[in-house]
């Protein structure tokens, strides 16, 4: 978590923009969505479960149609030629997902290819570290936030298939930062983008029973539905939730800015805590990149920073306010924390160091964001003790060895050894592949298996990394 609070304030960032952006969302997906699901039906209170069901069956049946209309949305150039089918649609429906996609597709005018290319060069360079940052950082701070802890738990019970989503955000997060993501034809991270965009405003619309529109700090909450609670699908989960409208909408501009936030800015605030800070230009093409692709997701262009200082000022602005809000009774925060971890644990062979992933979260997040996620009491002061060790001798031998040998890093191998295990067993499992087409999975492993060797590192340090993770050699 940011604790320092002085940083340069965003130009855009007028005063209430913040609270007016909690209770805004996404126009053209919600009216997307609000098309395709026509108005929900009041039933009387105390309805059965069948009831609910039975007159909102056309709705789900919508819903699981325009799913699977997605499943075309290969590639950046499909969209271009893309049309609903109207032999499985009514055509006011597939008018509006044919609109939607023609509008959100394009590339906001800003949009600055060479920048892009800078940032998916940087990815590329340090893909496998990615991923240990992926989990140990921009994921625990995004549970951090109460509503969005509970929407991640409503819309999948995160805890108990946190593999299933993790690999969906890598599902997305690999498509845009590929070479040509987002700015080439053969690319698919606009693709991506438009699926989760979607996704978003169909969370808002079942949550609220609404269109997000309708809908002010005013409004009286949206009680739950307790008859239709039970075994079902996410839709119905989402839809019997209910919620407190007072604090802003569900997945509103405040929520998806700071979810934004921590794909870009804690990824790079990571690097530096690990000593691998980029240089300020770098950090820039990192920042604009995700910032286009914040504006294919429908992020508000006032919601972005375009610097690591104006960044830090508003993740800070961000998460103070999204933790000062109400806490359910029923905390979802440490049972998601405790089941990334373990997740992460289970996949390193070592005992000894399957506390290494708690330690490193506390490390990137701070020590106020592991008690939150009910960290720290799991983890014994030995295990503490060594990973401070470990992290000092790191930190102390790169100072030294980089007088010698440029970008030299013990901290950057260590980071590796972990990743790997998380790319290997979790990521790259072929019993449980990302859901992502056939070819976007084909690349994505492809990209993935360039990563087992680090070009920053001298060779011996690569043939211990090999030796360490168990993995054959680099071929030359």
């Amino acid at each position: 978590m940011s604790s320092i609070p002085t940083h340069a304030p965003i130009p855009t960032l007028s005063p209430g923009l913040l609270d007016r952006m909690s209770h805004e969302a996404d126009p053209l997906a919600d009216d997307t969505v609000a098309t395709l699901v026509g108005p929900w039906t009041v039933l009387p209170e105390g309805a059965s479960r069948a009831d609910h069901l039975a007159a909102h069956r056309t709705q789900w049946e919508y819903l699981s149609l325009a799913t699977k209309q997605f499943d075309a949305w290969t590639t950046n150039a499909t969209l271009g030629t893309w049309h609903a089918d109207e032999a499985e649609l009514p055509l006011e429906i597939a008018a509006a997902l044919d609109s939607y996609v023609q509008q959100a597709r394009v590339l906001p005018p800003w949009a600055d290819k060479a920048q892009i290319e800078r940032a998916e060069a940087l990815f590329m360079d340090s893909g496998l570290l990615s991923i240990a940052l992926l989990f140990c950082a921009s994921l625990p701070e995004c549970y951090l936030v109460p509503d969005l802890a509970t929407v991640l738990h409503i819309s999948g019970q995160l805890e108990k298939h946190t593999e299933y989503r993790v690999r969906s955000t890598a599902a997305m997060v690999f498509p845009v930062m590929m070479k040509g993501g987002l700015t080439d034809p053969s690319g698919s991270g606009i693709a991506q983008i438009l699926k989760v965009r979607l996704i978003h405003a169909t969370i808002r619309n079942l949550i609220l029973r609404g269109h997000p529109a309708e809908f002010n700090a005013t409004s009286p909450a949206v009680p739950a539905l307790p008859t239709l609670g039970g075994s079902q699908g996410m839709h119905q989960s989402l839809f019997a939730h209910g919620w407190n409208l007072a604090e802003g909408l569900p997945c509103s501009q405040e929520e998806q800015a700071y979810t934004l936030l921590t794909f870009s800015y804690v990824y790079l605030r990571s690097l530096r805590k690990l000593g691998l800070g980029l240089s300020e230009a770098d950090e820039r093409a990192y920042l604009h990149m995700w910032n286009v692709a914040g504006h294919i997701l429908g992020i508000r262009s006032e919601l972005m920073a375009h610097t690591m200082d104006e960044a830090a000022f508003l993740f800070d602005r961000l998460q103070s306010r999204g933790l000062a809000r109400q806490i359910p009774s029923n905390d979802p925060r440490p049972e998601l924390g405790r089941a990334l971890v373990n997740t992460m644990a289970d996949s390193i062979p070592v005992n000894w160091i399957k506390a290494f992933p708690t330690q490193l979260v506390t490390h990137l997040c701070g020590k106020k964001a592991a008690r939150i996620l009910g960290l720290q009491r799991h983890v014994a002061w030995p295990s503490r003790l060594l990973f401070s060790i470990v992290l000092g001798i790191a930190r102390g031998v790169d100072t030294v060895m980089r007088w010698v040998v440029k970008d030299f890093s013990i901290s950057r191998l260590i980071t590796r050894l972990l990743s790997y295990q998380y790319l290997s067993q979790v990521l790259m499992n072929e019993a449980r592949p990302l859901k992502l087409p056939d070819h976007l999975l084909n690349k994505v492993n492809t990209m993935m298996g360039t990563w087992h060797e680090d070009t920053k590192a001298p060779r011996w340090m690569n043939r211990f990394e090999q030796r360490m993770g168990r993995r054959p050699p680099v071929e030359a």
